[in-house]
């Protein structure tokens, strides 16, 4: 019988930590209205710590990238999952909005950073030689997963019970992966005295992993980066990704069908439901990504999630409960599908070396983006008593989004230097 390679191990490891701390920030839309309702915070100061937390982890990103390479994965995923359950632990304790803002906006964007931001392709890059995309395209859809697997449980405990309830069932998973992590993740495929999966021999790894400070190592992973055109059209697209996904419809897609008369529990279900086709589509775009030029993927994704966003205010008022799904189907196979053609084309164009760090500061401007959206979605409800206008508006910006991305340069494999060639 053959034996599993450990990579596939590191992988399920990972895959499962992910899934726990993406939901946290996926839950935000199901504490909202909760929130709201207990301590009388207005729409737009909920929405404001939400939105700092996305971009407080998102522009963690480049950061976290050099420690993995200064501290190892292990010390990083153990300390990371540490911070996290800390800041779940003192949403007990807040009865201010700025506890909010410093709890859920900080110590939470801090210990979500490493997981979703770069995590995904530094174990693809170092635990895999083969199936890299589609290593990325699953670990990617994690976060689908647990958005499928808890938010209707989550939705049903605040229902049933309170928000503090949900908050303790997502503390004991914390603390199961927690364990789980030190016991069965490891920092390289060395440690195990073997090679990443689908190498054949050993390369010469020599200086490959970088030691200092790692906020320099990070400041000159930008500064590199900053030269290059291709940089700042994956950045501004990824940029319109976050406006798009996490920060609209992550945060404020339940408060929208809430408005239009649809129970918590059936919205949550809905935006759980999208996970179902997130996770198959992300899954897929990996194995895509491997295969066809991941410039025309992303032109193709951007323009069906723009189309779509424009749609949904439609499928809403019209209160035809199938549009309103089939827009859940078109919506969830786009929501991530995006991420491995973007990190492939990082990869492309900065080298295996760079791209985890580059990469990091292009999620960062995916978060940048998310923030905007999750504190502008509570201002347009503020203003207009609704949210048609920032949705329509997104739709607009992914077609903007689709120009970004056909236009960048395709890197090919002749055009990296023989050094990259060697450590890829």
């Amino acid at each position: 019988m053959k034996r599993i390679h450990y990579s596939w191990f590191v992988l399920t490891v990972t895959f499962f930590s992910i899934i726990v701390v993406g939901i946290v920030v996926a839950s935000s839309g199901v504490f909202l209205t909760p929130f709201e309702n207990e301590f009388g915070w207005s729409r737009p100061t909920i929405s404001l710590a939400f939105g700092i937390c996305m971009f407080f982890f998102g522009v963690s990103g480049p950061f976290m990238a050099a420690l993995l390479e200064v501290l190892g994965l292990r010390k990083m995923m153990l300390t990371s999952m540490a911070t996290l359950l800390i800041g779940l632990l003192f949403t007990f304790l807040m009865s201010q909005s700025w506890h909010l803002i410093l709890i859920w906006g900080m110590i939470i964007g801090l210990g979500s950073s490493v997981f979703l931001t770069v995590l995904s392709p530094y174990v693809a890059n170092h635990w895999f030689k083969e199936k890299r995309g589609l290593a990325t395209g699953i670990l990617t859809a994690s976060t689908a997963m647990g958005q499928l697997i808890l938010l209707p449980v989550l939705a049903m405990v605040i229902e049933n019970y309170s928000w503090r309830w949900a908050i303790g069932l997502i503390i004991t998973l914390g603390i199961v992966m927690f364990i789980m992590i030190f016991l069965f993740m490891k920092n390289s495929p060395k440690d195990m005295g073997i090679l990443p999966y689908g190498q054949k021999e050993e390369l010469d790894e020599k200086n490959v992993t970088q030691k200092g400070n790692p906020i320099i190592i990070a400041f000159k992973g930008l500064f590199s980066a900053l030269k290059a055109k291709e940089f700042w059209l994956l950045a501004g697209s990824f940029f319109i990704c976050g406006l798009s996904t996490s920060g609209l419809i992550g945060t404020h897609f339940i408060s929208y069908c809430i408005s239009f008369g649809i129970p918590l529990v059936t919205a949550a279900s809905l935006l759980s439901f999208m996970g179902v086709f997130n996770m198959v589509g992300t899954t897929l775009s990996g194995f895509l990504s491997d295969r066809f030029d991941n410039r025309w993927l992303l032109f193709w994704y951007y323009l069906f999630r723009g189309a779509s966003l424009v749609l949904l205010p439609f499928a809403l008022m019209s209160g035809n409960i199938t549009w309103i799904i089939v827009f859940t189907v078109f919506y969830g196979l786009d929501w991530v599908a995006t991420v491995p053609p973007t990190i492939n084309l990082s990869r492309q164009i900065f080298g295996l070396q760079k791209s985890a760090i580059i990469y990091g500061w292009i999620y960062a401007a995916h978060q940048a983006g998310a923030a905007v959206a999750a504190y502008g979605g509570g201002l347009v409800y503020k203003y207009f008593n609704n949210y048609t206008w920032a949705f329509t508006m997104a739709g607009v910006f992914c077609v903007l989004a689709s120009l970004f991305v056909i236009v960048v340069k395709k890197q090919s494999t002749a055009q990296l230097t023989k050094e990259e060639l060697v450590k890829s």
